[in-house]
């Protein structure tokens, strides 16, 4: 009878996590709906499942949307960041001072994460983008090209991983290619 109390436990503080991770993304995006969802690996690891959501469903760029990342192993948080800011270079930005302060501020707001952990990532309306770790907002850049470097990595089309930007805009109804 203790060991079903446990896993009913273990399986009702997952639920209300989710629950909530998904709150912050309605919170900030009315309507939001999933569009798609993949799993980023590299060479022999799984790395996190992403999950990108917009209003309706349906992604347009320059929209508000969120994308979601569930770690699937436990990772530095500076090493997070070190890898976001070799993407968004790798994206075309040449500015290298811009995105050395872009660095930094990644640094100061990613945290470790462990394995089952999430990271969300909002791009609001007014063109900031608001991080939550699980439930809990870390951190804020209030860059709007900040904000559209750090989403190209996984949605513009030149990204370094085009099968999982396949995936996320799945759902998508609207033309992917062009953002």
């Amino acid at each position: 009878m203790r060991k079903h109390l446990a896993v009913l436990a273990a399986i009702m503080i997952c639920t209300t996590g989710a629950a909530n991770a998904n709150n912050n993304i309605t919170t900030i995006i009315p309507d939001a709906q999933k569009v798609g969802e993949g799993r980023l690996s590299y060479l022999l690891w799984d790395v996190y499942d992403a999950e990108l959501y917009a209003p309706q469903g349906q992604w347009k760029d320059g929209q508000p949307l969120a994308l979601k990342l569930s770690y699937l192993m436990d990772i530095d948080g500076k090493k997070i960041a070190d890898r976001s800011a070799v993407e968004i270079r790798e994206q075309g930005i040449a500015n290298e001072v811009q995105l050395a302060t872009w660095h930094t501020q990644m640094r100061n707001i990613f945290p470790d994460v462990k394995k089952g952990e999430t990271i969300t990532g909002i791009l609001t309306q007014d063109a900031q983008t608001v991080f939550y770790k699980n439930n809990d907002e870390i951190g804020r850049i209030k860059d709007p090209q900040f904000s559209k470097a750090f989403f190209d990595i996984w949605l513009n089309e030149n990204t370094t991983s085009p099968d999982l930007r396949r995936k996320l805009l799945s759902g998508n109804n609207s033309q992917m290619a062009g953002y």
